[in-house]
Parts: structure tokens; C-alpha cells; sequence
């Protein structure tokens, strides 16, 4: 069972770090250095804007075999994203690995992303899920141009329409209809399926825009039915909004009144993103002084 939130709960305690981890964050620390001081790139900043995340209540101990699992899946999401914007992976379910060994996850652009894009979200997203959700089985989080999720047990390709976030804009456009006629029209495009193993679909009518998107272990069919719920969900949920996004565990709907994003007053959900971003800052220093330290020492021996 996994636990989402939208909002950090506490600050996590600093922990001892091994050299390998170390290394670890000191790429992630790298990768967040570059985000910051590149304020000319607004779509690629804007395109790991947390949104939520969630951690499994079962955890397992730092020796178990389930950390060198966890580590190879990590590695190779982060080398696969510079390839593809979507791939899955099973590690230790071999009959001759230990049962608490198994691990089964995937990562997932959007699908407007370039490869560049996807390999930099994706590497914000592993180095915060390891932060968010420290010594937990099973992970997921999702940032605004990408998403990681990774389970202990194997959850891949089963359908899962369960809500996992919703927003609806402050703006209401009760009684325009106009406004509606556009909105319908973009929603009945997005339930008819999306193209791609990601699933990816963008339509517009009038000054209304919107898009959806599932996760590559779906079928096609399910595909749809997922997004379907999606909109229902979406239209129950925020009326007349200007703009609405709700998130299933395996597919999402978004549309917006034309400028609403740009318009509209930093969220929450980007505070926590800054948070999130800080505190992996703030280990990723703590790594390179242990680094350091370590290599003055072996000099000095």
C-alpha cells in the first residue's frame, strides 16, 4: 500500500552515507546545480514541478537484499531515460535470488519531451524518490514532465485507475458556454486514445488545451478506459474550472483555459519541488565533504 502526499511531512535526519551513495548524490547535486542556474530554460524548470508522491508503509533494512536490486533499477532508469521516454524492469526474481530481492519499476516522460529533457527530469525524480521515501519498498513520484515508481511486488501492466492527485483552478467559467462547448470538445478527443507505448495525446478546440497519458504497461484498451475515468473524474470533481488536472495511478487528463498556467500564482505543489530540491542540495554537499574527506585521509596514510 502506498501513502501519497503532495506535501513533505517532515524533514528527513541526515544519514551516514557509504562512498557508493556518496557518488550518488554528488551526480544529483550536479544535476540540480545546473537546473538552478539555468533560469533561461522555463519549460525544462517548469517541467519538474512536483506534483505528489508516495511511499510504501513496508521497509526494508540497509543491508537486505533488496538494496543492490534497488540500486540496479535506479541505475538503469537513469541510463535508459537519455534513450527512451519510457521503459520498465524486473530485477532479483530469479528463482535462486532471495524473495526479498525482487523488484519490479518503470520511469515515463511526457511524451512532448525531448530525449535531453526526459534524462534530466528523470534524474531529478531518482535522486528525490530516494530522499522522499528512504528505506521504503515500494515509491512513486511524479514531476510535471516525468515519473518513477518502483514496487517489491510485481504491479506491471495491472490496471489501477485509483486517484492519486487532483487540482482544480480557483477560477470558475460558470455559465460560459462557449468555454464549455470548447472543454468537451477536448476532453471527447483525449478519451479516444492516445498514440505511442507512452500513450500520449494533445488536442485543442477554440482557447481550450488539454492532454493525456498513460503508462507504457497499458493496453491500448486499457489505455482508454483509463483516460475515460480520468475525464469523468476531472469533470465531477472540478466543474467549470479554468483549468483541471487529475492523476490516476496509471494515466492523467490536464486542460486549461489558454494562458492559465502562465497566469496563474506559483502552487504548493512547486514549493514542494524547492523543498524537495534543497534538501537533496544539502546531502549532495554532505557527500562531497565525506568524498573529501575520505581521499585527504587515504593521502595522508
Amino acid at each position: 500500500m502506498l501513502i501519497i502526499t503532495n506535501l513533505p511531512q517532515h524533514f528527513l535526519p541526515l544519514f551516514k552515507l557509504s562512498s557508493s551513495l556518496s557518488i550518488f548524490f554528488l551526480y544529483f547535486f550536479y544535476t540540480f546545480l545546473l537546473l538552478v542556474t539555468n533560469p533561461t530554460n522555463n519549460h525544462l524548470v517548469k517541467g519538474h514541478i512536483f506534483i505528489y508522491a508516495g511511499c510504501s508503509q513496508d521497509k526494508y533494512q540497509p543491508n537486505s537484499p533488496f538494496v543492490p536490486s534497488l540500486n540496479s533499477l535506479l541505475s538503469s532508469i537513469v541510463s535508459s531515460s537519455s534513450q527512451s521516454l519510457y521503459n520498465s524492469y524486473a530485477f532479483g526474481n530469479d528463482s535462486s535470488a532471495p524473495q526479498e530481492s525482487s523488484i519490479y519499476g518503470l520511469y515515463q516522460c511526457r511524451g512532448d519531451l525531448q530525449l535531453k529533457d526526459c534524462s534530466t527530469c528523470v534524474a531529478r525524480a531518482v535522486g528525490q524518490v530516494s530522499i522522499v521515501c528512504p528505506y521504503n519498498f515500494g515509491a512513486i513520484l511524479q514531476l510535471d514532465g516525468c515519473y518513477v515508481r518502483y514496487e517489491h511486488a510485481d504491479f506491471l501492466g495491472k490496471p489501477d485507475t485509483s486517484l492519486r492527485y487532483d487540482k482544480c483552478s480557483k477560477n470558475q467559467l460558470r455559465g460560459e458556454g462557449e468555454f464549455l462547448r470548447h472543454r468537451d470538445d477536448v476532453l471527447a478527443d483525449l478519451m479516444e486514445g492516445g498514440g505511442g507505448v507512452t500513450g500520449f495525446k494533445v488536442s485543442s478546440s477554440g482557447s481550450i488545451e488539454g492532454f493525456a497519458q498513460c503508462l507504457g504497461d497499458l493496453s491500448p484498451e486499457d489505455c482508454s478506459a483509463c483516460v475515460s475515468d480520468a475525464v469523468m473524474k476531472l469533470k465531477d470533481m472540478c466543474g467549470d474550472a479554468a483549468g483541471a488536472d487529475v492523476f490516476l495511478a496509471q494515466c492523467y487528463a490536464r486542460y486549461w483555459a489558454s494562458g492559465y498556467y502562465h497566469s496563474s500564482d506559483p502552487s504548493n505543489d512547486d514549493e514542494v519541488g524547492k523543498t524537495v530540491a534543497i534538501i537533496v542540495g544539502v546531502l549532495a554537499g554532505v557527500a562531497v565533504f565525506i568524498v573529501l574527506l575520505s581521499v585527504c585521509r587515504k593521502s595522508i596514510g
